[in-house]
């Protein structure tokens, strides 16, 4: 029986690909409905999309499964259904298709470089780190690809590459850990591979925020003037309305109203929050950190990076 054979008899007598790697999984631990838990101890539910959103993505799902089932090997139509699986929440189940992946293609940094990221998603930090170091390990030396979007931006224009998204998701992987000094040397590399206006504030002004946690005001500097030199993006517009907060360009309450019922970009609170603890108006972040923890979006990395903010301070 030929490998793809019996790989086509695993998949098929399973719904997903996860069958293969639920028994040993964190997620046997978790309630009903749960597909992590968060660094606060937390059951972490998935927030359903839209009706639109839902038929869209659910859609993108049937067809990437069925081009990955026509030849159960191949590495591009294995890495577009675990990202679909993601983009559908079902982030144990994509971590399972990636792990497969690097297990039929050990070379093909994309497969540690996606299930890092879903490492990340469901609070696998130290899982995260380590599937980003093997993939930069693996594109060392080499040449530098677009990574294609899986929503593409209003202009159709990707604005990330494979060796960028390494090194960004590692450095917020080490920010997150709270290891300063790693995430630094993560973000220069990352900003070595940043060759757009988009991937270059982006770097610099995680930069810029690691570095001030960090005390290293030179870093926090030349950061900074970096993220300055940047006026236009397709679409970290956040990222550009908080570097203009820390050079001082606006007031906080500009990009987070106090008064706000609702916050609704996770990324920009955490940023605001930063720089109120970075002003010792330390009251203000912590405020700003719970309104951010009691919202809907902990699979983003502001929302994350606000988890493990607080987690840090009750240890």
């Amino acid at each position: 029986m030929t490998m793809r054979r019996r790989l086509a008899i695993l998949l098929g007598a399973c719904t997903l690909v996860a069958c293969a790697t639920r028994s040993t999984s964190p997620a046997t631990s978790l309630p009903p409905g749960a597909e992590a838990r968060s660094l606060l101890g937390a059951p972490l539910v998935p927030v359903p999309p839209s009706a639109a959103a839902q038929a869209r993505l659910s859609a993108q799902l049937a067809d990437a499964e069925r081009e990955w089932r026509r030849d159960t090997t191949n590495a591009d139509a294995l890495i577009w259904y675990g990202r679909r699986l993601a983009y559908l929440g079902r982030y144990r189940d994509a971590i399972a298709a990636f792990t497969l992946g690097m297990r039929l293609h050990p070379r093909d940094a994309r497969f540690p470089r996606h299930r890092g990221h879903r490492h990340l998603t469901v609070r696998e930090l130290d899982a995260a780190v380590r599937d980003f170091e093997a993939a930069a390990a693996l594109v060392r030396g080499r040449p530098d690809e677009v990574e294609p979007d899986g929503q593409p931006n209003a202009a159709n224009i990707p604005t990330s590459t494979l060796q960028f998204n390494i090194w960004y998701h590692l450095a917020l992987a080490r920010h997150l850990q709270g290891d300063w000094r790693r995430a630094l040397a993560a973000y220069d590399a990352c900003m070595r591979v940043s060759t757009n206006p988009d991937a270059i504030v982006a770097t610099a002004y995680w930069q810029h925020m690691t570095a001030r946690l960090a005390g290293d005001s030179a870093t926090a500097a030349r950061a900074l003037a970096a993220a300055s030199r940047i006026d236009r993006v397709i679409e970290n517009d956040a990222y550009l309305r908080l570097v203009a907060l820390y050079a001082g360009r606006v007031t906080p309450e500009t990009l987070v109203p106090s008064r706000a019922e609702s916050l609704d970009d996770a990324t920009t609170a955490y940023g605001v929050a930063t720089w109120y603890a970075l002003a010792g108006r330390s009251a203000d972040a912590d405020r700003l950190l719970a309104r951010v923890l009691a919202g809907p979006q902990w699979a983003s990395f502001g929302y994350l990076a606000a988890e493990a903010r607080v987690a840090r301070t009750r240890r």
